[in-house]
């Protein structure tokens, strides 16, 4: 069987299509950049663009079917075959894949002069082709563990078509946008529980000897089941009236369980690697997501819930992607497992993105200037991972 090493280096062609993670992940992160760049002084009445979408849906559309699928994208393309065996996709139809996502991205952003229906197939393409090429897959190599990872995809899909039909209908999601975050959030609980302990072992095995992190057991499994039943609940709490005192008892113990899982993985033994901490600050917003949106369900739904979803769109689900993006991309690129300066820059501006986000939400006076900078900390991030990234993107490994 060809190796996916091998796959990678028969590839002739340019670079950037030698790998799923590089197109993905720089398009991503600029689209991001560029995404926020126009939605704030479009959501403070300076600009507008011709998207039939109203600024926040186009905005959360934007963030969760067009940044987050693409980063998924790229950590699945190329960690899919290394889990089967199989060959993996590049080249012409990597490029193939690439054209889908950035047909949707064009076609959401022009809307307005668009049939609702072609927007719609347009923009949902994309996550079909990337759920039959990572079905056929896993399922030629039997590869059931990861049927998994393949649900919250397809989850993802629904979501987009849930969205674009509230959207529609009623000029709001109110569903798709909460599915969709559910799903990444569910994502990230799974894959964030393989690769933050084994990544945290790895480094302390090498620099700092002494107690690893708790293998995977069935605590593990306990946490991420009642962390994925909470935010399925979640996700209907609309349709769940009187209950809500059930509900938030259920997010509570799903925060409490993550809380106590990420304990077990001991990230105060790695302050001494960004490149490793910053995969357990990512996760501890997965917690506390949930405990906003208990105290949104006890004490104020207006306020605590709008945190409860930026602590995971922009803490749990931002941070994250970016911690994935730069250690992928240095270890695939040949390049040390640490991280330099600008890439702690990176961690350090979508930490202040999620803090002035959250800010103005829970001290909405504050609006004028912590939204702006909440934008600014993304978009810096964003442009900072595509400058100090780019070149080893575009260009052939190192050795």
């Amino acid at each position: 069987m060809t190796t996916t090493m091998a796959a990678v280096r028969a590839w002739r062609g340019p670079a950037i299509l030698s790998y799923g993670f590089r197109p993905f992940f720089f398009l991503g992160a600029a689209h991001a950049a560029l995404m926020v760049a126009l939605w704030v002084p479009w959501h403070l009445g300076f600009l507008s663009i011709p998207s039939a979408f109203p600024p926040v849906a186009w905005h959360a559309h934007e963030l969760l079917f067009g940044y987050v699928l693409a980063i998924v994208a790229g950590f699945l393309l190329t960690a899919v075959p290394n889990w089967t065996g199989r060959m993996p996709v590049v080249g012409w139809p990597l490029a193939a894949l690439v054209l889908l996502w950035l047909l949707g991205r064009l076609v959401v952003a022009a809307s307005d002069l668009l049939a609702p229906s072609i927007v719609v197939i347009a923009s949902l393409a994309f996550p079909v082709a990337l759920l039959a090429i990572l079905g056929r897959e896993i399922a030629a190599a039997r590869n059931w563990r990861n049927l998994k990872i393949l649900a919250t995809i397809a989850v993802l899909t629904i979501a987009q078509g849930v969205f674009h039909w509230e959207v529609e209908r009623f000029g709001r999601a109110t569903y798709g946008d909460h599915l969709a975050i559910a799903a990444a959030i569910v994502l990230i609980i799974i894959v964030g529980g393989r690769i933050i302990p084994s990544f945290t072992t790895n480094w302390l095995k090498r620099a700092n000897p002494g107690p690893l992190p708790t293998p995977h057991d069935g605590f593990d499994d306990a946490a991420s089941l009642v962390g994925a039943c909470a935010l399925a609940l979640w996700v209907a709490a609309p349709a769940l009236s009187g209950l809500e005192y059930v509900l938030a008892s259920i997010l509570f113990v799903a925060g409490v369980l993550n809380v106590i899982r990420l304990a077990r993985w001991r990230a105060w033994r790695s302050f001494a690697e960004p490149l490793v901490l910053v995969l357990h600050v990512a996760y501890a917003f997965v917690p506390i997501g949930f405990f906003f949106a208990v105290a949104a369900i006890l004490y104020g739904p207006d306020v605590s819930a709008t945190a409860a979803t930026h602590a995971w769109a922009i803490g749990a689900i931002g941070l994250m992607t970016l911690a994935v993006m730069t250690r992928a991309t240095r270890g695939h690129t040949g390049r040390a497992l640490t991280a330099p300066p600008a890439t702690v820059a990176i961690y350090l501006f979508m930490l202040i993105a999620v803090a002035a986000r959250i800010t103005a939400t829970l001290v909405p006076e504050t609006t004028m200037i912590t939204l702006p900078l909440a934008g600014t900390g993304w978009v810096t991030a964003m442009l900072l991972f595509c400058i100090a990234y780019g070149p080893a993107i575009w260009r052939p490994r190192l050795g």
